[in-house]
């Protein structure tokens, strides 16, 4: 007979909720999975389950719970206190308001968070890329560290930590820090030209690791080494 832990489908609410928040990468992964399955119930729980995540931090079963509700359950959702405005603190130097960014991330609009995240650089870059439509590599090292933070953690926290910038700088590491091995998982075709649409995007949860948030690099990968090198952001990584 087979002894040992049965497996996480099998797991009580409470049970999944807790190895949610300390099992391994990946029993967290297939936690996530299984804890979709049980919307219902978690619907009730959920409240008291987001008390052992920081909204400071970018801890992503919170964004999983909050998520799966927001699938399932979205009047269960709407009685958790902040979830109007953004659960996860959004804080920013100079004054950017990232609720609609989160919003977008919670209701896995993927497409829509990319592009306000576009939209933010460019107003961390400064007035001249905004009226240009796109950021120089130059500008980012004066980008704001805590909006870029904020950013960061906004993507990790609400794609079960596939998207964001720090998450494409440890892949890049494992890659040996060869941006061609890299370009496929972004976006790029293997003859290197751009394309987000039709096939070589994808906006969905279910997107390779580390796909989102896009980063223009036809004019070369000066801008996305700029951001991925940025302090902000390489302390994080």
């Amino acid at each position: 007979m087979l002894s040992g832990r049965p497996p996480s489908t099998e797991l009580g609410i409470d049970q999944l909720l807790e190895r949610l928040v300390s099992g391994s990468s990946r029993q967290k992964r297939s936690t996530a999975s299984a804890l979709e399955k049980v919307s219902e119930q978690l619907s009730g729980k959920a409240v008291v389950a987001l008390k052992a995540y920081s909204p400071e931090g970018d801890e992503w079963g919170a964004g999983w719970i909050l998520q799966i509700l927001q699938r399932h359950q979205p009047k269960a959702l709407e009685a958790i206190p902040g979830v109007s405005n953004g659960w996860f603190q959004m804080p920013s130097s100079c004054g950017i308001d990232y609720t609609a960014l989160q919003q977008a991330l919670l209701h896995e609009q993927f497409e829509q968070a990319d592009r306000l995240t576009s939209s933010a650089l460019r107003q961390l870059a400064g007035d001249q890329a905004v009226q240009r439509g796109y950021v120089y590599f130059s500008e980012v090292p004066a980008m704001e560290a805590l909006d870029l933070t904020t950013i960061d953690r906004l993507w990790i926290a609400y794609s079960q930590g596939r998207f964001g910038f720090t998450v494409q700088s440890r892949l890049l590491s494992t890659l040996g820090g060869r941006y061609e091995r890299l370009w496929p998982r972004i976006g790029w075709k293997k003859d290197g030209v751009w394309t987000r649409y039709p096939g070589s995007f994808q906006w969905c949860m279910e997107a390779p690791e580390g796909h989102m948030p896009l980063v223009n690099q036809l004019r070369g990968v000066r801008l996305m080494d700029a951001l991925l090198q940025h302090p902000g952001l390489a302390s994080r990584s």
